[in-house]
């Protein structure tokens, strides 16, 4: 069976049973690792992997194709994506365009300016993925937040991000992940937290990433490998600290250890009703606002 996820530490912690044989009557895992951008576009196209892990902003274009598996994933409270800019005091470059070249380690501080959400106009962000639950957020956020709305938008890595917004290259970066904990060490500031935002805003945790499954496939035996898997990992949490760090070795083992801590609890277990509530509000409020297309969200469940 041919699986893609990325090879963040929550990712490899959940599969790691699965991928190393370790449940009786799993089959054999084909895995290809990438970043959440491209197992976005792997769902879209023919012929994808039997199971992915997808941003749930991606769910209305495929969902023709693949199903919920509502385990497995990311979705949770105080996890939500991260507003960077660069400068201690949460500022932005002056400069624009003409920041200072690729590859350059700091920038001028004299041409940091104080800004607040609404100094975002028109100016240049970088975002990880054009179908990205972040993506999602900062735009609804940005909607009623930034006037006259931003300029132009950067699709790069999200491990490039916070290195551009730190040269210059960009005025602001949206960052998920492990973002949430390094951020400080690349000298910037967190304009907004956008996961605070939507909780405030609707009372419900933040869908993230998803799991999906091909329809033509055991759905049910799937959801039960994921949830053995889950479970396996969180009897031995030992067992899969090599895999974890040997899939990003550019992350402490503590920071890893932070990562997992917050990005694998009992919604990766079971969605429940609070999931399935939070991943229908989110979608439905992004179709609305013109952000994805309508789809059936009773047909999640």
């Amino acid at each position: 069976m041919k699986i893609a996820f990325s090879p963040c530490p929550n990712d490899t912690f959940v599969f790691h049973a699965w991928v190393h044989g370790l449940l009786p009557d799993a089959p054999k895992l084909d895995v290809m690792y990438a970043d959440i951008d491209i197992t976005n576009g792997l769902a879209a196209s023919p012929g994808g992997p039997d199971v992915l892990k997808i941003s749930y902003a991606a769910l209305p274009w495929i969902c023709s194709d693949y199903a919920l598996v509502p385990c497995g994933g990311a979705l949770g409270r105080g996890c939500g994506p991260l507003v960077l800019t660069a400068g201690g005091q949460g500022g932005v470059t002056t400069s624009g365009l003409n920041a200072e070249p690729a590859g350059s380690s700091s920038i001028d501080t004299t041409s940091v300016v104080p800004m607040d959400a609404a100094a975002l106009a028109g100016r240049r962000v970088a975002v990880p993925s054009e179908r990205s639950t972040a993506y999602m957020l900062f735009r609804l956020w940005a909607a009623s937040n930034v006037p006259g709305g931003v300029g132009e938008i950067v699709i790069m890595p999200f491990h490039e991000i916070m290195p551009a917004v730190r040269d210059g290259l960009v005025d602001a970066g949206l960052v998920i992940h492990e973002a949430r904990f390094t951020y400080p060490t690349y000298g910037l500031n967190q304009l907004v937290d956008l996961g605070s935002w939507w909780e405030a805003d609707t009372g419900l945790p933040i869908p993230l990433g998803a799991i999906v499954a091909h329809r033509s496939l055991d759905l049910p035996a799937i959801r039960k490998w994921i949830r053995m898997s889950v479970e396996y990992a969180w009897a031995h949490p030992e067992v899969s600290k090599d895999y974890v760090l040997s899939h990003s070795q550019e992350l402490s083992p503590e920071v890893a250890q932070a990562h997992i801590d917050l990005y694998v609890n009992d919604f990766t277990l079971d969605l429940g009703d609070d999931g399935f509530e939070a991943v229908k509000a989110l979608l439905g409020r992004a179709a609305q606002e013109g952000i994805v297309p309508p789809m059936d969200l009773e047909a999640l469940r």
